[in-house]
């Protein structure tokens, strides 16, 4: 593992890779973590700002210049905005349900989908993760999908109820 790829990188770059990192950790806290703890709200406050930070730096990545510099991913980074948004309205609302899928639906699409595909060969967390080992992107996946089966499952939900 090398941290050469990132700190050759643009600062849009960086500035997206240093939000996102911790926003992927916090997210998986808060979900296998009690909700609706004074702990919870602040976590989720800081989760929800590092994940407006990745989404709008992202809008100054141009790596894949797809249309005037912009990609399918930049829609993604539009839903994150959006998904961040109902979330806060829907907390505020005390509309839980919704508030958990919306939640959900930015951990496992915006951060650990998207996040997925950084490790294909070729993209810059692949030189530094792997270091142009081929196989290692097939095994992140796999860990991904088991990590992702449990964090679904209904088991791991009826034990983190709201208190």
């Amino acid at each position: 593992m090398t941290l050469e790829p990132l700190l050759d990188a643009p600062i849009a770059i960086q500035v997206h890779v240093a939000a996102v990192i911790p926003a992927a950790v916090l997210g998986a806290y808060l979900l296998a973590k009690p909700k609706g703890t004074p702990r919870h709200r602040l976590l989720g406050k800081i989760w929800l700002a590092l994940m407006v930070i990745t989404a709008l730096s992202s809008f100054f990545i141009h790596q894949i210049n797809m249309f005037y510099g912009f990609s399918p991913i930049h829609l993604l980074s539009i839903l994150v905005l959006i998904g961040c948004w109902r979330a806060i309205v829907n907390a505020r609302k005390h509309n839980i349900e919704m508030h958990k899928r919306v939640v959900g639906s930015l951990y496992f699409g915006g951060v650990v989908g998207a996040g997925a595909f950084t490790f294909i060969p070729g993209r810059i967390m692949n030189r530094m993760t792997f270091d142009g080992d081929e196989i290692a992107p097939l095994l992140i996946a796999a860990g991904i999908g088991l990590a992702l089966l449990w964090l679904t499952s209904n088991e791991i939900w009826r034990r983190r109820r709201l208190s």
